[in-house]
């Protein structure tokens, strides 16, 4: 089993002249928690598509586990082992909590196409459902609508509906934003215990949360890769700091 989860090999996303992501090249490691910051606009969610299959990259490949993915659909990288959240809540308001669960579990089965609750789930299945939910501090709350859920909370349940599938990698588009202090505190909290047989990659904005929360940094700046270095490193380092003055160049990494 290789020790890479994910490799990137000079990867590129245009959007007709424009370059989204310009060649980026990375490796993370299995159990790496992995961090890719950046300004507004420099190509990290466009990354994120690209790794997980929303936008297919125009040049460079993508390799999961040691397989190419680089054309490979959506579903398919999620039945591989890939799940994701995004930037914006994607849940069913008017469903609970469990339904909601419910759903992205059927999402992965071939039963998929049925209609919720046309059928009693397994055991293995509800356990799945309970594990996910109790590292997301939601277990003892199942029978609530969404609707009656705090912002915070549902993020809470789409961190337990990316978690359901057992993943091999978890990607995380900004999964603290617009939240409270006391509500960042519980997200990181949650990623920060998960197991380290998941291999994680977080877009985050607050600065001090993923910096306490990863191995490693990608920064990343009109679609290029500025740094890569140990948290410690970026904390100090004039191009990152350059970047978020809004004084760094396209080409400051050269």
């Amino acid at each position: 089993m290789t020790d890479s989860v994910l490799a990137l090999e000079k990867v590129g996303v245009r959007f007709g002249g424009l370059k989204a992501v310009d060649s980026i090249s990375m490796n993370v490691r299995r159990g790496e928690r992995r961090g890719v910051i950046g300004p507004n606009g420099a190509g990290k969610t466009t990354l994120f598509n690209a790794i997980t299959g929303l936008r297919p990259p125009t040049t460079g490949r993508v390799l999961f586990e040691g397989r190419d993915v680089t054309r490979m659909r959506p579903h398919l990288r999620a039945h591989r082992g890939m799940s994701r959240t995004f930037q914006i809540t994607n849940l069913f308001q008017s469903l609970s909590i469990a339904e909601n669960m419910q759903l992205a579990l059927e999402g992965l089965s071939p039963r998929r196409f049925s209609m919720l609750g046309s059928r009693r789930l397994r055991g293995e299945e509800a356990d799945r459902i309970d594990a996910a939910l109790r590292l997301s501090r939601l277990d003892e709350r199942p029978g609530v609508l969404v609707k009656e859920l705090s912002y915070g909370e549902q993020r809470q349940l789409e961190l337990a509906m990316s978690l359901v599938s057992r993943p091999a990698l978890l990607l995380l588009d900004e999964p603290a934003a617009g939240l409270s202090a006391a509500e960042r505190s519980v997200v990181a909290e949650i990623i920060g215990s998960l197991s380290r047989e998941l291999t994680v990659m977080l877009i985050e904005h607050d600065m001090d949360l993923v910096l306490n929360l990863v191995d490693r940094v990608t920064c990343l700046n009109n679609g290029e890769l500025l740094v890569e270095a140990p948290p410690a490193d970026i904390r100090s380092n004039q191009l990152v700091q350059d970047v978020y003055l809004g004084k760094a160049r396209r080409h400051a990494a050269g």
